[in-house]
């Protein structure tokens, strides 16, 4: 009965431990949520170049 006693305690002694000491280095990484192309600050500055680089036809009367 006594080793059953010390193998819990180890054991909630090993988790709060890692929760104190080590949970902040074993984090999943921030994904950014899914943009709408057209919200997308990125893809509209890209789009604002594409339309500024573009050669204009002035012969469309």
């Amino acid at each position: 009965m006594i080793p059953l006693l010390a193998a819990v305690g180890a054991i909630t002694i090993a988790v709060l431990l890692w929760r104190a000491l080590g949970a902040q280095r074993v984090s999943v990484p921030q994904r950014r949520p899914a943009v709408a192309p057209d919200d997308d600050p990125e893809f509209l500055r890209k789009l604002s170049e594409q339309q500024r680089n573009r050669p204009t036809d002035d012969n469309d009367s």
